[in-house]
């Protein structure tokens, strides 16, 4: 098991979010800190993630004018780079600060930059999207509610649309982590596959080190009515 830094922003606010009983409670402290300079969002790069990026040129999805909506946006990259695919991107976050700074970063962007919370999404998003994307949003979710928010992840695909989940992967038999992050298991990247959604492919991937960072980069389909 890893231990919290106490001396770190991000693990002052995660301790702090868990004690009051709201898992989701730290995301807008800390993008305010961000806004202000008084902290770092350690997953932001100011690029799309890189297993994303493969995956699009592996599979050539097609936007054409299509809906897509990006799970937990945060500044906005992985957004911008669906948009930049043909796709109608609304993209989402729980933290209005994290919003702003994606609106602030992205000024002329035509992806719908919007405040939502994952664990109970607007009633009108339901299986309503082709192409929906996951990136490491779940795997900071402790559990609970991330049963909950892998369910409701997958309730954002359309008949006929995709998922693709790009998370962290760790074995079950490590045991638990302080998080965040929480690496997700096979297990748990299976999970999304629930409610008529198929597992297409589920690859466990690793970074180009002798002791490079595991990989989940899993696709599904909701099969067409």
């Amino acid at each position: 098991m890893t231990d919290r830094d106490p001396e770190r922003p991000i693990d002052r606010l995660v301790a702090g979010a868990l004690e009051a009983g709201e898992p989701t409670g730290w995301f807008e402290p800390l993008y305010a800190a961000a806004r202000e300079g008084e902290a770092d969002v350690p997953w932001d790069h100011g690029a799309p993630r890189p297993r994303l990026v493969e995956w699009t040129q592996e599979r050539a999805p097609r936007g054409e004018g299509r809906r897509a909506v990006v799970v937990g946006c945060g500044l906005g990259s992985d957004a911008e780079f669906v948009a930049g695919l043909g796709f109608d991107t609304v993209a989402f976050d729980i933290a209005p600060s994290a919003v702003r700074g994606a609106r602030d970063r992205h000024p002329d962007s035509p992806v719908r930059y919007v405040v939502a919370d994952l664990l109970a999404p607007p009633p009108d998003w339901a299986q309503a999207f082709d192409l929906v994307v996951e990136s490491l949003t779940v795997q900071s979710l402790p559990d609970p509610p991330r049963a909950q928010a892998i369910a409701s992840v997958a309730g954002l695909i359309a008949p006929g649309g995709t998922l693709v989940v790009v998370a962290s992967a760790r074995d079950a038999a490590d045991g638990p982590v302080a998080g965040p992050p929480w690496p997700l298991t096979r297990a748990e990247v299976d999970a999304f596959a629930t409610g008529g959604v198929q597992a297409v492919e589920i690859r466990e991937l690793r970074d180009d080190a002798p002791a490079g960072h595991r990989w989940w980069r899993a696709e599904f389909l909701r099969p067409a009515a």
